[in-house]
């Protein structure tokens, strides 16, 4: 035993100190500058900070704004669940494929979209809802209704159909039957949709930062305002605790229904039928969200084709040169460029990482002892997702700016910081599949005189390829539109696309926001046929979290 723990402690080794060097140490750095501000601990001045009138104000937007939006995103996504994972029709895959894209969007893009959709001059601006709550909620709802279609249509997909069929024989009519039957067995994997989507909401950046601007904040978009505009790291390191404190509660309830979400027992599962008449208002609402996905979408591609009063392509010439006239520091190209070439570090970063944890993670234990170390490392390696991406990039500044960690200059600091981002994305995704890799295989193998290398090659390899190259699309499109670390961390003659986008909508001028809208389509196009490829290889997008 002693012998495996030691093996573990060195495979573990890596990955745990490129962790602690490049997420504790900066998260630790940032809460040690606001918690104990004159060396010493200073708990009276946290509470302070929480009782601040415009503190109370930003935590209640944050839970109300993401109450609604998850409450929304479950109404519009329980019906197209149904339909995509109960039905059998022709177009099915297009479809879920399509309701797919607004989750995988960057968050800047999905803002200029609303705007554009919302704005004075666009199809809806007669609502006057353009940086309103209304417009944040629709934007929340709008990225993540995809996630209860998957993570509820999986469910729903394997239900067990006895129970149905026992109730209607006995008399129940179809909403009996969804009401008594469906509903309480589709119940933990609503709830766990439902925490996820809530969690994903409360810890939106771009979208709040881009609908909302400094007039709504959110707990996400406070910070980055505190550290940015009111040097006040005290206040930002309060609202962290708070947002880490809320996070950590939210992933392990959505853990713990996920675990109560399959028993374990013999089902007989019904295949996906053809429509019936009773099927029709769910197949109306799939195709009313359909429309309501794709207006802002297609808004957004018919605006970057509006120059004045004519149409033509002159914002995505524009794209091209930066002019003293626009906002532009470098041209638009130059930042795709940067942002592609970013996410192929941080993808491979994401991945050599993720991969080496999710074998960790996943490797049969023979103690309880060794059980618990595993344990304790995936709670370890998923901490990043319990804390704000503007925590991360701010703590970068401060600790990794002076020797012996003078990392400032370094090219590989954004890279490095989009894969921690992605880094969870990539366990939840390949550990599944690892872990569902019969143990006995690899003994047999090894038996037969193969390394450790020559294991994993020939028995999981042939196993884990297809997750893998999902994996890396995941981590791809994360860090294409991640926003923000990258906020804090791109250097001026060196912006990423959405960093430049959101210089684009922030400064005045038809011109400017012309170019947004090219650029932010340019960003959606790349983003979406990386998902759509990812798509091709059927492996779950969002039900790992």
């Amino acid at each position: 035993m002693t012998r495996r723990l030691l093996v573990l402690a060195g495979l573990a080794l890596g990955p745990v100190l490129v962790l602690g060097v490049f997420f504790v140490l900066p998260v630790s750095g940032m809460l040690a500058q606001g918690l104990w501000p004159d060396g010493r601990f200073d708990p009276g001045a946290v509470l302070d900070v929480l009782t601040r009138p415009r503190t109370r104000r930003v935590v209640w937007f944050t839970i109300w704004s993401a109450g609604l939006a998850t409450v929304a995103s479950v109404a519009l996504g329980l019906p197209a669940a149904y339909a995509l994972h109960r039905l059998r029709f022709r177009g099915r895959g297009l479809i879920r494929a399509a309701l797919l894209v607004p989750f995988v969007l960057p968050t800047v893009v999905v803002g200029v979209a609303f705007r554009q959709l919302l704005g004075e001059a666009g199809p809806l601006g007669f609502l006057g809802l353009d940086g309103s709550p209304v417009a944040i909620v629709a934007g929340l709802a709008f990225f993540n209704v995809a996630v209860v279609i998957r993570a509820v249509g999986a469910s729903w997909e394997s239900l067990d159909v006895r129970p149905a069929e026992a109730a209607a024989v006995l008399g129940a009519s179809p909403r009996q039957v969804f009401r008594t039957v469906t509903l309480p067995a589709l119940g933990p994997a609503l709830v766990s949709a439902s925490s996820v989507v809530f969690l994903f909401c409360a810890t939106s950046f771009g979208i709040v930062l881009t609908l909302g601007g400094l007039r709504y904040s959110s707990v996400e978009t406070e910070i980055y305002r505190l550290t940015t505009q009111q040097l006040d790291l005290q206040a930002a390191a309060a609202l962290s605790v708070v947002q880490l404190v809320a996070v950590t509660v939210l992933l392990a309830l959505a853990a713990r229904l996920r675990a109560t979400a399959d028993p374990g027992v013999s089902r007989q599962v019904a295949r996906p039928r053809r429509p019936r008449r009773e099927d029709v208002p769910q197949l109306a609402a799939t195709a009313g969200l359909l429309l309501l996905v794709a207006a802002p979408i297609a808004s957004l591609v018919v605006g970057s084709l509006r120059v004045g009063d004519s149409w033509g392509l002159a914002n995505y010439r524009g794209l091209s040169d930066a002019e003293s006239g626009t906002a532009l520091l470098v041209p638009v190209t130059d930042a795709l460029v940067t942002s592609l070439r970013t996410a192929v570090d941080a993808t491979w970063m994401a991945l050599l990482l993720g991969g080496l944890v999710a074998v960790i993670v996943t490797r049969r234990s023979r103690s309880s002892t060794e059980r618990r170390v595993r344990g304790a490392l995936d709670g370890f390696f998923m901490l990043p997702l319990g804390v704000s991406a503007v925590t991360l990039g701010f703590g970068f500044l401060i600790t990794l700016d002076e020797p012996p960690l003078a990392l400032r200059d370094s090219p590989l600091l954004v890279p490095v910081a989009q894969a921690l981002v992605a880094l969870p994305l990539v366990v939840r995704t390949l550990a599944p599949v690892l872990a569902s890799v019969d143990d006995r295989q690899r003994q047999a193998a090894a038996s037969l005189g193969a390394g450790p290398l020559r294991v994993l090659a020939t028995v999981d390899l042939p196993v884990v390829w297809r997750p893998l190259l999902a994996a890396a699309g995941f981590a791809f499109a994360v860090s294409l539109g991640e926003f923000g670390a990258t906020a804090f961390l791109a250097r001026d003659e060196h912006p990423t696309l959405p960093v430049v986008i959101f210089q684009l909508i922030g400064r005045p001028g038809a011109e400017n926001f012309g170019m947004a809208l090219a650029a932010s389509v340019l960003l959606a196009a790349t983003t979406a046929l990386v998902m759509l490829a990812v798509e091709r290889l059927r492996v779950p997008s969002v039900g790992a979290f």
